[in-house]
């Protein structure tokens, strides 16, 4: 060792299935953190949205209705097992979550 200089300790190295583990665990904070950024970006267009037109939100309540009788005409009534062939989770496929 030269006088002078600093004694760094030698980092473990680490194996392949460490570095895949920790990719897949990046990954899926990265997918997270853009699903969050996603809802927020959603949650702020809402928000402008309903505090330019308010009427907005009444209409969208209407629609979503709209659509559930609709549905519950296609699919059959909502308090039977609707027919998973033609119909989907209706959760899935709501048009706002007001």
């Amino acid at each position: 060792m030269m006088a002078g200089s600093p004694s760094y300790p030698e980092l473990p190295r680490n194996s392949n299935d460490d570095e895949l583990e920790l990719n897949k665990d990046l990954e899926r904070i990265i997918e997270n953190v853009e699903n969050i950024s996603v809802q927020l970006t959603w949650m702020a267009y809402d928000m402008v949205a309903l505090r330019t037109s308010p009427e907005l939100g009444a209409s969208m309540r209407k629609l979503e209705e709209a659509y559930r009788r609709c549905r519950a005409v296609v699919c059959g009534d909502q308090d039977q097992e609707p027919r998973r062939s033609k119909c989907h989770d209706p959760a899935a496929t709501t048009l706002t979550q007001m």
